[in-house]
């Protein structure tokens, strides 16, 4: 089976990095360049599941509820089989965090854990290793807990640089502003 390079990524972020906010990202490009892929709807449950995890580590359990209920209606054990996946493990431990996010809504200290999904494809595997090393990161970094103390990691939404989105939409405004109304004619 042939991987996108970006599910390959969003793979290694996940395990790696645990850049949940990179994983969305990754997928989310793969997903809009890519509209007609059959596969399109796992993409979009892949990038919930990403967003439930980036979600519940921050401590905002509500909206990783939310993310996990949506993951968990796109993603099944044969989809996630089929991109070299347990998918039967998968489901089980989105089930879990989607059941401790609703448990700890109104916990002041929310037992996050990070997800794992595990492997089954060797092909998969090597071409998650092989990232790995053209990226300098270390195997043995795979499947370790998230660094809780990392700001950049666990705010990364708020930090990033916007100023383009920013400017785009000034942009817009500005056109908008510059057309003639057709209402009082």
């Amino acid at each position: 089976m042939r991987y996108p390079g970006h599910y390959v990524s969003y793979l290694v972020e996940f395990h790696v990095t645990r850049d949940f906010f990179e994983c969305h990202e990754q997928l989310e490009e793969y997903w809009k360049e890519h509209p007609e892929d059959e596969r399109a709807l796992i993409w979009v449950g892949l990038i919930q599941l990403a967003v439930g995890q980036y979600h519940e580590r921050r401590g905002n359990l509500a909206g990783a509820a939310k993310m996990y209920e949506q993951a968990l209606g796109k993603l099944t054990v044969e989809s996630l089989d089929s991109l070299g996946l347990d998918g039967a493990v998968a489901v089980i431990e989105l089930e879990a965090a989607l059941s401790r996010s609703k448990q700890l809504e109104d916990a002041t200290s929310p037992a996050y854990k990070d997800m794992n999904l595990v492997i089954v494809d060797a092909q998969l595997q090597l071409l998650c290793e092989q990232q790995c090393a053209e990226r300098g990161m270390a195997l043995s970094q795979w499947g370790l807990p998230s660094d809780k103390t990392d700001e950049a990691l666990i705010h990364r939404h708020m930090l990033r640089d916007r100023s383009d989105v920013i400017a785009a939409r000034e942009e817009a405004i500005a056109a908008r502003k510059k057309k003639p109304s057709t209402h009082n004619r």
